[in-house]
């Protein structure tokens, strides 16, 4: 049976344009369920209609059209495709998702495109696609296609963008990979270029266990996804060794992960190992970037964009202070991990970051704000590189695992 395209658009004001692109999907001999959109009446009858979007949403049609706010009936038709899209995948009427748009374009059908499940193909060719796409992607994997030109009109650049964007879904639905994992247990780790020797080390140890896992580079978009898929249900232990995210968002730097990091293993009762690795440095683009403010505070330049900038004394307090407050949100299968001599690769002795009175006043603030009957605090004496600190994490979290199985 051939699998089915989503084609969904804006069918009031780009009819001529999805007409090409729905007659393209099935000369080449796959089906397409199209979803207008739009406010207005269609160039075509969709088998989605926008009022069914509206409906979704909770909101009338007409009273949206009468009042002509296009900003409210981008949100509404936003809110609309987040509940309609995963629906019509639940219920088997689509493979993939595609669709092209302007800003509003882009900004209605994306949602509904996150709400997906990962892995189902998603293509957004959008004129906003050079430029920040966070808002739009999120956490999922939307693939977002610059459409170099307005969508407005066929011509022969706009023709080749739509038709290469459909060739890419088409071959994403047409190729199957063959290869086969065993269903083991899954874990997330969190890691940064100067904590990579602690995960590998603890992603060999936990692997020879029998655990498979899943590494998320810690630099905002990347403790969120970890963060989605807790939600999800996917993930049945945390090592949480890289939260340094926290350090971006509380002292302004470009890598922050937002007010929620650190809260859904404690929300979803996932035993989690966390620790404070790169909690001694702050993330700022090229040098030329960073705040006046921090004049005159100890930099790294790691590669010509990226500049780190040294946690001071005040920053870890306040640091240690949210950790502590995130970790107490969790009634059990948690623990602390502090690495006494260093927070990563550039906290130790002899390099440029090393702190060790910055660490230990993070150290000291997290054990006096810690509530010690949900969280278990264990401090060792070495660095968060070292082999035997990766390996006692990774040992501690399976021990939390094996002893919530056991409750269960």
């Amino acid at each position: 049976m051939s699998k089915t395209i989503a084609l969904a658009g804006t069918f009031d004001t780009k009819g001529k344009e999805f007409l090409f692109v729905k007659e393209l999907i099935e000369s080449l001999g796959f089906r397409t369920l199209t979803i207008h959109t739009g406010v207005f009446k269609p160039a075509f009858d969709p088998d989605i209609s926008n009022e069914v979007i509206f409906q979704a949403a909770g909101e009338n049609i007409n009273e949206i059209v009468e009042a002509e706010d296009r900003g409210k009936a981008t949100l509404v038709l936003s809110k609309g495709m987040e509940i309609v899209l995963p629906q019509l995948y639940e219920q088997g009427k689509l493979d993939g998702v595609l669709s092209f748009g302007g800003s509003g374009g882009t900004s209605i059908v994306t949602p509904g495109m996150r709400a997906l499940p990962i892995g189902v193909p998603k293509i957004m060719v959008s004129t906003v696609a050079s430029g920040n796409v966070a808002p739009y992607v999120g956490t999922s994997d939307i693939i977002m296609y610059p459409s170099i030109v307005d969508v407005a009109g066929l011509n022969r650049i706009s023709t080749k963008i739509f038709t290469n964007a459909v060739f890419a879904i088409v071959g994403m639905l047409s190729f199957e990979n063959k290869q086969r994992f065993d269903n083991k247990p899954l874990l997330a780790a969190t890691m940064f270029g100067l904590t990579t020797p602690c995960i590998n080390y603890a992603k060999a140890y936990v692997e020879k266990q029998g655990y498979e896992m899943l590494v998320f580079h810690a630099t905002g978009i990347g403790g969120r996804t970890m963060e989605s898929l807790i939600e999800a249900g996917f993930i049945e232990g945390v090592l949480d060794i890289t939260t340094t995210e926290w350090a971006d968002e509380i002292v302004g730097g470009v890598l922050g992960a937002g007010p929620h990091r650190l809260e859904a293993a404690a929300k979803h009762n996932v035993p989690q190992v966390v620790s404070v690795g790169a909690m001694d440095m702050v993330n700022f683009g090229p040098y030329e970037t960073v705040p006046e403010r921090f004049t005159g505070r100890k930099f790294y330049k790691h590669n010509p964009t990226v500049t780190l900038m040294r946690t001071n004394m005040e920053e870890n307090k306040h640091i240690g202070e949210v950790l502590a407050e995130k970790l107490n949100m969790a009634s059990g299968d948690t623990a602390l991990i502090l690495p006494l001599k260093g927070l990563s690769g550039l906290d130790v002795h002899g390099q440029p970051f090393y702190g060790p009175e910055e660490d230990q006043m993070l150290f000291d603030t997290l054990k006096k704000n810690i509530d010690q009957d949900k969280v278990q605090v264990i401090e060792l004496e070495k660095a968060i590189n070292d082999r035997a600190f990766a390996e006692a994490a990774a040992e501690k979290l399976i021990q939390l695992i094996e002893e919530k199985k056991g409750e269960n």
